[in-house]
């Protein structure tokens, strides 16, 4: 075991060299009872044994694709492209209002975008501008032709091993079964013919499961807040229009909206260069990634 983190070290140093993208975007862990029934919302937690097995899994993947690119064999590479140059244009112009800025460019690296990330680190509202940055990235997916994985840095990179196994990684067996002549199973002529297709197929799946799992956790999380109706939470607030602020709830992680009409005490006008609505008699600003005490009037099941 001593060893076995000695070289996670290496591995990890390695990554930080070339500038894997560094997004810290905690998940939910939803607590259910034996009836089934939320009970219950946590972060979940994340220690270096986990970090050591996903260097292991990522060096794996590598070898995968490089393995099948020394017999130049067929590849289902996990392909990640670079942001498109009008989501950085309109990151930055979201990030400018918080004083920081995003480096100017066509072809931002990853690297660049860490060394924002390490400026915000500090900050209240640092949640935000990782998410912001999250959704200025392309969608990753399967694809015969290899582009790169921009995220993780890599010229090449194949699932060839997962906590969950996918199909992508079967293909990466079967071709390198074929291609090292290991025995029967391996890719067929048909197959590899349909790669793309395939490849499409899977993508298309993945996304079909992400949205899934995201729609049964949200509807724990109000399942669970229903019970919750008129007790004040702790949030933040995540965004800002001309008719109310969208607040994302500290423990849980559930998003709602505070309209503007029920903000009684003043009349609110929405300031979009600062992200804020500001009362017009008060004064009173409510900017985007501050904290706010929230009341829940009501959840609803999506």
């Amino acid at each position: 075991i001593e060893n076995l983190y000695k070289a996670f070290g290496v591995l990890e140093k390695a990554r930080e060299r070339r500038g894997a993208l560094d997004l810290e975007l905690p998940e939910r862990q939803i607590l259910i009872d034996e009836d089934g029934d939320m009970t219950g919302v946590r972060p979940r937690g994340r220690v270096d044994a986990h970090k050591l097995i996903e260097e292991f899994m990522v060096l794996a993947n590598v070898a995968a694709a490089s393995a099948l690119e020394d017999k130049r064999a067929p590849c289902v590479y996990r392909i990640h492209d670079q942001p498109k140059a009008d989501r950085l244009h309109n990151a930055g112009e979201f990030i400018n209002g918080f004083g920081l800025s995003l480096p100017k460019g066509q072809n931002i690296q990853p690297k660049k975008l860490n060394h924002l990330l390490n400026q915000a680190s500090g900050l209240p509202y640092r949640h935000l501008i990782h998410v912001v940055i999250l959704r200025t990235q392309s969608q990753a997916c399967y694809s015969p032709e290899n582009i790169g994985h921009y995220g993780l840095a890599l010229s090449k990179y194949a699932h060839f091993t997962s906590p969950i196994r996918r199909y992508a990684d079967l293909l990466v067996h079967r071709s390198l079964v074929r291609a090292y002549d290991l025995g029967p199973g391996g890719l067929s002529e048909s197959e590899e013919a349909r790669l793309a297709e395939i490849s499409q197929s899977i993508s298309t799946s993945e996304r079909k499961s992400i949205e899934a799992e995201r729609n049964a956790t949200d509807r724990f999380t109000s399942s669970y807040l229903s019970e919750k109706v008129g007790e004040e939470f702790t949030g933040q607030i995540s965004g800002v229009t001309g008719f109310g602020l969208f607040v994302s709830l500290a423990d849980t992680g559930a998003d709602g909206i505070v309209p503007s009409r029920s903000m009684k005490n003043d009349y609110y006008v929405h300031d979009e260069e600062r992200h804020a609505l500001i009362g017009r008699r008060t004064g009173t600003l409510f900017r985007l990634g501050a904290e706010v005490k929230v009341r829940l009037m009501e959840a609803l099941h999506l």
